[in-house]
């Protein structure tokens, strides 16, 4: 069915349970869930991003311009003797809501938020697109960072994906306060490094009822532990993304995380656990085949071990991947999923066949426990 093929695939050690609670113990009830949850976030986000920066102590909203299907505001926060400001777009759709689903992109800063095609299955799906450009929150450039949120809150550990993924957390608090939002159907999206931003901005904001990474590569979606060769449908071999060549961008990850480059076995945590936190809400993971760097193998690998999690919280139809034909992009295939699924979520729609379908089912589980009965 799809153009390319797994070429190569190596094990790096089991996934740490989801489960298994810090004093021994195994999760048994909803309770015991919440406990083990606070673990989890201190392995999965702590761990990897450093802190997240603090809620702000204001948010306030001006206006730079309005139109019928476009609007820019700028969004000032932060401290009141130390703010920041940025800008956000809302991009509305022809038909006219009082509330709107809302879907919010980090990714301003690339070019691909621009295009016609990227943006109809959210125009034609009745859906306002939210978009900001991330690196006015922290520069994407390798240096040690003194601009942006780190002169708001200097001295804090949080990386370049933990400033990014605050700017997700303060663009959903204006579009609330603005009053155009359908609560029930929020969504985080982003590309790549915007992926893993989008996911860490899910997995920290349950205010998102739908979180979809979109080819986020290590150190979100992939799995730390398995390495692998794809052989693409252009056909030539390329490896995937490891710790060790996620190393090159030391400023998105935690010196912790990356001084276990090389000995990935020893890892506390693996990517099943961000995945977990944003149980039960809606995860929809969206992945080309040929996106080798992506590491597409690894993510049908963490996806399975964090589908227990979304089986203890019976969602089990809220943990959702797509695969595509291609490479390293976002493009309307992926908007036209995310928009599937926001109307699948709505109660209006079918879920896309293609969704669930996937080239590695012959992989091996990579963990021996899974989700306990709840007592």
């Amino acid at each position: 069915m799809f153009k390319a093929k797994l070429d190569s695939i190596r094990y790096l050690g089991t996934l740490p349970d989801l489960f298994l609670m810090e004093n021994g113990e195994r999760v048994k009830t909803k309770a015991d869930w919440n406990k083990r949850r606070e673990e989890i976030y201190r392995l999965a986000v702590d761990f990897q991003y450093g802190c997240l920066p603090p809620e702000p102590e204001f948010l306030e909203i001006d206006t730079l311009f309005t139109s019928a299907t476009l609007s820019t505001y700028k969004i000032i926060t932060g401290k009141r003797e130390k703010p920041i400001s940025f800008s956000m777009q809302i991009v509305f759709p022809k038909e006219k809501k009082e509330k709107y689903p809302i879907v919010i992109d980090g990714d301003g800063c690339f070019r691909y938020m621009y295009t016609d095609a990227f943006m109809k299955p959210f125009q034609d799906g009745g859906i306002a697109f939210v978009r900001f450009n991330r690196t006015e929150l922290a520069y994407d450039v390798r240096k040690e960072h003194t601009e942006g949120l780190y002169s708001v809150y200097p001295g804090m550990n949080f990386t370049s994906l933990a400033a990014w993924a605050w700017g997700y957390h303060r663009c959903l608090d204006a579009v609330l306060k603005l009053g155009i939002a359908d609560e029930k159907l929020i969504a985080y999206t982003g590309h790549s490094r915007g992926a893993k931003t989008a996911l860490l901005a899910g997995a920290t904001d349950e205010r998102a009822t739908i979180v979809n990474p979109n080819a986020a590569c290590s150190g979100a979606g992939a799995c730390y532990r398995v390495h692998t060769e794809t052989l693409c449908e252009d056909g030539v071999v390329r490896p995937s993304s490891t710790l060790e060549k996620m190393a090159l961008f030391p400023d998105w990850f935690t010196e912790e995380l990356l001084s276990y480059a090389g000995r990935e076995d020893e890892l506390p945590m693996d990517c099943h656990f961000i995945k977990a936190l944003v149980a039960p809400r809606c995860l929809i993971i969206t992945e080309a085949v040929s996106d080798a760097w992506s590491n597409p193998a690894g993510v049908h690998i963490t996806q399975r071990a964090a589908m227990e999690a979304y089986k203890f919280l019976h969602a089990e139809d809220k943990l959702l991947l797509h695969y595509r034909d291609g490479f390293h992009s976002h493009d309307a295939q992926d908007t036209k999923i995310l928009a599937n699924v926001i109307g699948y979520m709505a109660g209006k729609e079918a879920l896309d066949e293609n969704i669930g379908v996937s080239p590695y089912e012959d992989l091996e589980k990579c963990y021996d426990w899974k989700c306990p009965e709840e007592e």
